[in-house]
């Protein structure tokens, strides 16, 4: 059948690029992670600080929690540009809407590069990359959502995590290098080679094809089926290509019935587009408070009160090491745990350290502050601790609420309205972002490392939902997801649903038959 495809090595490196773009300048793809790992350096760095912070009463600069907050969380713009892609990847393309919105970018990129002293440029520069890497990271899952073949499409959409992990990695690579240079170069050196990456993605997106399905769906079927035919590694005039176009067809033209699909219709009752539309929008929601953001994003300011002997560039530089290692397992993991086990495993174990890093950091280590001199083995015992579950928590991350809420979002709506969807989730996921960075300074300047147990709440929250409310996609082809919802099967016991002789196969069966026919009577 269809869903069961040879697949090129075309695909998987087409997935490999585009997720390099994605998520944030900092977080949706290699951009996403890069410019989140990048700030958290930045916020420590001494000319960062001077240029952009405040002035104390005993004459030192200083970046107060308010000002922090708000460089931080302006890149969060990007929840209103998750929901702007979703006109323009019906407009210009789904191709064509990664290019655009690169171009976005790439400007904020410069703009904030550009800033000398001023704090008003500095963040309207991370507000329009936020515009683009927020839409970026709603269009790119739906690219590659569309252009994957089932067998791999998990696979594939974990390798967006990877990039996005990647970035931050890399990010403070160059910050372990830069920060010892006593001038504006410490911060505008990794925070400029944004623009590399943003003109990289802008300049390779010319090479790659349109989604399939998008083609399809505007009646350019010729083109639709030569990009079918290269992701799959064979003939435009193979049977897999014919099977895949009549199913593609047929569904978008059951979808299309209705006509133009409206915002109203992603919270609808049919195909129970509402369940559908809210467990992507929670699973980003509990991702973004699962506690690794916050690790992210202050890690370094957060670690020095550890007392580790180490710099918070190395423990951040370890951090990100982690996060990589992390998150290569997912691409094995996604295929055979599947998206629910991946899910409630990676909900316990986080749970598990969020509380711990909770209790000994509040009762064990020293206050913030403190010189290395003066603190005692019990804080240098806890800080170790702490670092250690810490690193513990990323990983496992990593491999599991990482990716995972990003392969269901991208693979879990219908063509009609998967635009619209996926930018509501995208958007959720901005917004808690937006509301992680913008508070968590002024939370941990009341309550310190308790905070944790605010991530602990949400990720034993998490676990019930998953549990509750969450099926298993794995293995399914994005049409035959349509079926599973209608099913009305509990998702605790969706891992062993099979789809009923699957939605199309009547229908294939006719046309075939037909043409079948039809040869022989010409014969």
């Amino acid at each position: 059948m269809a869903g069961d495809v040879p697949t090129s090595r075309r695909a998987v490196l087409l997935a490999i690029f585009i997720a390099f773009g994605e998520k944030r300048t900092s977080s949706a793809g290699f951009l996403f992670g890069y410019d989140m790992g990048v700030i958290s350096g930045c916020l420590i760095m001494p000319d960062f600080i001077y240029r952009f912070g405040q002035m104390g009463p005993d004459g030192q600069a200083y970046l107060s929690s308010s000002r922090q907050s708000i460089i931080v969380s302006l890149l969060s713009a990007g929840r209103v540009g998750a929901i702007a892609q979703a006109f323009t990847a019906d407009r210009l393309g789904r191709r064509g809407s990664i290019l655009f919105w690169s171009a976005i970018f790439t400007s904020g990129v410069a703009i904030q590069t550009g800033t000398t002293y001023s704090l008003v440029q500095l963040v309207i520069g991370r507000f329009i990359a936020g515009l683009g890497v927020g839409s970026l990271s709603a269009i790119v899952p739906l690219y590659n959502g569309e252009t994957a073949p089932k067998a791999i499409r998990g696979t594939i959409l974990v390798i967006y995590q990877v990039q996005i992990i990647s970035g931050i990695f890399l990010s403070y690579l160059f910050e372990l290098g830069s920060h010892t240079i006593n001038n504006s170069a410490s911060w505008r050196i990794p925070v400029g080679l944004q623009i590399v990456w943003g003109l990289i993605l802008l300049s390779g997106m010319f090479f790659l094809p349109e989604s399939p399905r998008h083609l399809l769906g505007t009646g350019r079927g010729d083109e639709a089926r030569r990009v079918i035919a290269e992701l799959n590694g064979v003939h435009e005039d193979d049977v897999l290509v014919v099977e895949i176009v009549e199913e593609l067809d047929i569904a978008i033209k059951a979808e299309n019935e209705g006509g133009r699909a409206t915002w109203v219709e992603c919270f609808s009752s049919r195909n129970a587009m509402w369940r559908r539309t809210i467990n992507g929008m929670m699973l980003q929601f509990i991702q973004q408070l699962n506690g690794q953001n916050f690790y992210y994003y202050y890690g370094d300011i957060f670690f020095e009160s550890a007392g580790a002997g180490l710099s918070p560039y190395v423990i951040q530089t370890i951090l990100g090491a982690v996060s990589v290692a992390g998150t290569l397992p997912a691409l094995y993991f996604i295929e055979t745990w599947g998206r629910r086990k991946s899910l409630l495993l990676g909900a316990f174990a986080q749970a598990v350290c969020a509380f711990i890093v909770a209790l000994v950091g509040h009762y064990c280590l020293a206050p913030s502050g403190t010189p290395v001199s003066d603190l005692t083995s019990r804080n240098k015992a806890a800080g170790g601790v702490v670092i250690a579950f810490a690193v513990l928590q990323v990983f496992v991350f990593g491999t599991t609420w990482g990716p995972t809420p990003w392969v269901y979002l991208g693979e879990s709506f219908p063509l009609r309205v998967r635009p619209k969807s996926i930018a509501l989730g995208s958007a959720s996921n901005w917004f808690w972002n937006f509301m992680l960075s913008f508070f968590s300074p002024r939370i941990v300047d009341k309550i310190g490392p308790l905070i944790m147990l605010v991530f602990f709440g949400m990720l034993v929250a998490g676990f019930f939902y998953v549990y509750f409310a969450i099926p298993e996609t794995k293995g399914i082809t994005l049409e035959e997801v349509d079926e599973l919802y209608r099913s009305g099967i509990p998702p605790w016991r969706s891992a062993g649903w099979k789809p009923s002789e699957k939605h199309y196969r009547h229908e294939i069966h006719e046309v075939n038959e037909k043409r079948t026919s039809g040869s022989e009577e010409v014969a």
